[in-house]
């Protein structure tokens, strides 16, 4: 269950790529190369580039292209909970004691542990050391952590929480302010009080991965079909992708093939449908493993061969690997991040690896957004000085003119809560992620265009406001 419900994080919740279609010639195309997540937009034939960080690197210590917000200072003050002379505590978790899937997102932890202990080495935030208190939410006792984080945490940074929809009562009733490295539910991707280093709230989503496939293969986008799982994150996930499906022309066969989140004992069935239905090219959304893998391998079995497109959670070294058989090389997966495989050409993505595989923990994209989060927490919380709140952090990041996490990922606008114009689809071809569009590695593909509006009752359960924040739950 919980695998499939980081199908809806991740940039979580995160992009895709491609070129310019019929549905986007009205804003210019632009190419951004990954090697240091710049933006260089061709308009009117005139070339510009603009840093994708919001900070010139000096010649100290840095994160990628990022100026390290890290180092001594003067601070002193004990200004809110969790804020001493000489410390900061934050929180920080995953569901890794999820039974029915032990260490699940357990990287986003490795990652914060190892940016912590990276941060405090050149002396903290303005001199105050970080403290960090880790939690496991298990899936099911998320609101269990906010009871326990509401009386001794500074902020929550980095965390991410499949069921994270449970938690806002408690969360906004202590106003406890949080800089996750994913939401999930459509009640905390707007919630007030949050902001994502990479946003995906449920009033927008990436539509670059499917104006790339619309312009790869015209003739197949007329006969799509959808598979999802029974789990209302997952439902969320597919009714955003379709009006992103519908505004680069694609048409949805009347054949939905709804899967038990908990596997099937027979996937064959749902496969013949989709063969029977004549659809070409397949929207499948939850768990890569075991639940896709088993309806890739009963397509194999039935000689059904689509064009599989699925979402940033299927990256993962696991489901590379067992596709010793090819079973999974039709598929293709949208990213907003810079791969892991070009980490020799991208210093944040080396510097993200050998500083969590130095502290002993594991690598994902999930971890490399959590490092993204705590980057930007740690910068927003330099610039508050002594003074240091919640509400200070929160209205320094929204001054961020755009952030990139020092070149982990595409350029976003953490203030706009909306997700990113760039990114690149990836597709699987035996054990290995190949970049497919743009087609050279390095590069982000961009267009405002590809940022699409979602309306209906996917965005009405969330009661946004006029500012498009939540109203379902208040703060205290």
């Amino acid at each position: 269950m919980a695998a499939a419900a980081v199908a809806a994080c991740s940039g979580s919740r995160s992009n895709s790529g491609a070129a310019t279609t019929a549905a986007a010639t009205t804003a210019a195309a632009t190419t951004a190369p990954a090697t240091s997540a710049a933006a260089t937009t061709a308009a009117g034939g005139a070339a510009t580039t603009a840093a994708a960080t919001t900070t010139t690197a000096p010649k100290g210590t840095t994160f990628g292209t990022l100026a390290s917000p890290c180092g001594a200072g003067t601070a002193k003050s004990a200004s809110e909970q969790g804020i001493t002379a000489d410390k900061i505590t934050i929180g920080f978790g995953d569901d890794a004691g999820f039974a029915a899937s032990p260490g699940l997102n357990h990287e986003m932890s490795d990652a914060m542990k190892a940016m912590i202990k990276w941060c405090n080495d050149q002396g903290g935030i303005n001199g105050r050391q970080i403290d960090g208190v880790y939690y496991d939410a298990k899936i099911t006792e998320v609101n269990n952590v906010w009871l326990d984080a509401c009386t001794k945490v500074f902020m929550m940074v980095g965390q991410g929480f499949a069921l994270d929809g449970s938690q806002e009562d408690t969360r906004l009733g202590c106003n406890l302010a949080t800089v996750p490295t994913y939401s999930v539910s459509a009640d905390f991707a707007n919630a007030p009080e949050m902001a994502q280093a990479v946003p995906n709230p449920i009033d927008f989503v990436p539509g670059q991965q499917q104006a790339a496939l619309a312009k790869a293969f015209p003739d197949k986008i007329a006969k799509t079909a959808l598979m999802y799982a029974n789990f209302s994150a997952t439902i969320d996930t597919k009714d955003k992708a379709v009006q992103a499906m519908q505004k680069y022309g694609y048409t949805i066969l009347p054949c939905d093939q709804q899967y038990n989140i908990n596997g099937e004992p027979d996937w064959k069935p749902f496969v013949q449908k989709l063969k029977d239905c004549g659809a070409e090219m397949v929207y499948f959304t939850g768990s890569p493993f075991p639940n896709f893998e088993n309806v890739l391998d009963a397509a194999a079995q039935l000689d059904y061969k689509p064009i599989w497109f699925v979402d940033t959670n299927f990256y993962v070294d696991q489901f590379a690997k067992w596709n010793t058989n090819g079973n999974g090389d039709n598929v293709y997966i949208r990213m907003a991040f810079v791969p892991l495989e070009q980490a020799a050409t991208n210093p944040a993505v080396k510097q993200y690896i050998d500083t969590v595989k130095a502290n002993g923990g594991d690598i994902s994209q999930l971890g490399a957004q959590a490092t993204s989060s705590f980057l930007l927490w740690a910068t927003a919380a330099k610039a508050c000085g002594d003074t240091l709140t919640r509400q200070c952090v929160l209205d320094q990041i929204k001054a961020l003119p755009q952030w990139t996490g020092g070149g982990l990922h595409a350029p976003t606008h953490p203030a706009d809560n909306k997700p990113p114009e760039c990114g690149l689809v990836l597709k699987l071809t035996g054990t290995a992620y190949q970049q497919w569009n743009p087609s050279q590695a390095g590069q982000f593909d961009c267009n405002p265009d590809y940022v699409v509006p979602v309306s209906g009752p996917v965005v009405d359960q969330a009661a946004l406001g006029p500012d498009r924040v939540s109203t379902k739950h208040k703060a205290s």
